[in-house]
């Protein structure tokens, strides 16, 4: 019986990274209310009690970015520049230009915004078809954030991390070998006592104790103590979270970041687009997993290249596969934007807990491939 181990890991929405996704996120989603044809590629920087946004919008929306920031980084909670950030004192530097002409040119007539390669993963594992590593951990920092702002754990503060080890026998999820938290807390509050309501209110929760046994390990806060936190502990940017955001590192990825992109970014609406194949193959019963490899170039509208992996689980030959894609589906920047409704803001939805695996996105609907 072949046994082995693998781990992945989500952070919660006040880590720093994630802060910066959500800002960058959010200001696509306003340009996108007001101008569906807005071409947005904004990177937000967070520093001790300092956001900077920067990048390239070309719109007919009026923004307000500082109100935007600030609005922001409430929700999320951060509200004590001593020990993370204060929206109500930070500093807001802005520095944006216009998307480059060299760039537009390619774009405006349907080709792809950059060249690039994208990848689309999908597994029978869970019930949303992803890796269950990566999905248990996007449930633990998302409970992690419910406790939080419903005052079920009050002392918690924003930024948290999660890792979950499974261990796996002949190629299936059998058992959790570890699970780690570390979670942003006040500095009044007792490390046995945290551990204590992360365990009852966190962990038992959320994990299906058919999965945990007598050797499991529970690690929180290893350190003993995480009081500085946010972007005074760590500094924040966007696009840095890029295997939290796809597959927990259990299917391979082409580089590229999603958040604060338009759709006319093959980086982020091509992910989308294989995701939703790569899912709809296994869905289908087409193969129990799903590897999806695409590439294009700048400004051309047809991909160079399809490389489908089923990992010896398919039912039909990888070439029938691919024939079936290639039929079925219209790859050009263009046609994905159309096909996955890309034009309205919903970006702001993708940003925490993984952009795959959330029933209600458009990649994520199930159709008939045979």
């Amino acid at each position: 019986m072949e046994k082995y181990y693998f781990t992945s890991e989500s952070v919660t929405e006040g880590h720093p990274d994630k802060l910066c996704d959500y800002i960058s996120d959010t200001i696509l989603d306003e340009c996108l209310k007001q101008d569906k044809n807005s071409r947005v590629a904004v990177e937000t920087f967070a520093s001790k009690n300092q956001i900077t946004i920067a990048g390239q919008i070309t719109t007919n929306a009026k923004l307000d970015i500082e109100k935007i920031v600030r609005e922001r980084i409430k929700e999320i909670g951060y509200d004590d520049e001593n020990v993370d950030l204060d929206y109500r004192t930070c500093k807001i530097d802005i520095n944006i230009t216009k998307q480059s002409n060299d760039i537009a040119m390619g774009v405006d007539i349907g080709g792809a915004g950059d060249q690039g390669i994208m990848f689309g993963f999908a597994c029978d594992e869970t019930k949303n078809y992803m890796p269950f590593a990566i999905d248990l951990a996007h449930k633990l920092a998302e409970k992690l954030t419910a406790v939080r702002k419903n005052n079920e754990i009050n002392y918690l503060r924003p930024d948290g991390k999660t890792q979950v080890t499974v261990e796996y026998q002949n190629g299936v999820p059998k058992r959790i070998e570890t699970i780690l938290i570390s979670n942003q807390h006040k500095p009044e509050i007792d490390l046995d006592t945290l551990k204590k309501d992360i365990i009852e209110k966190v962990i038992k929760k959320t994990v299906d104790s058919k999965y945990i046994d007598e050797n499991t390990k529970i690690y929180i806060n290893p350190t003993g103590r995480f009081v500085i936190g946010g972007p005074l502990g760590d500094t924040g940017l966007t696009g840095r979270k890029i295997i939290v955001d796809t597959y927990g590192g259990y299917s391979r990825h082409g580089g590229g970041a999603f958040s604060g992109k338009d759709a006319t970014k093959v980086d982020r609406s091509a992910a989308y687009m294989l995701r939703h194949i790569a899912k709809n193959i296994v869905a289908n019963g087409l193969a129990k997993k799903c590897e999806i490899q695409i590439a294009y170039a700048i400004g051309m509208e047809e991909p160079i290249s399809i490389y489908i992996d089923t990992f010896g689980t398919s039912t039909v030959p990888e070439e029938k596969i691919i024939e079936i894609v290639k039929s079925k589906f219209d790859l050009t920047p263009k046609g994905i934007i159309k096909y996955l409704n890309l034009q309205e803001p919903i970006y702001s939805k993708t940003t925490n807990y993984g952009h795959f695996g959330k029933e209600y996105l458009p990649w994520e609907r199930i159709i008939k491939l045979v």
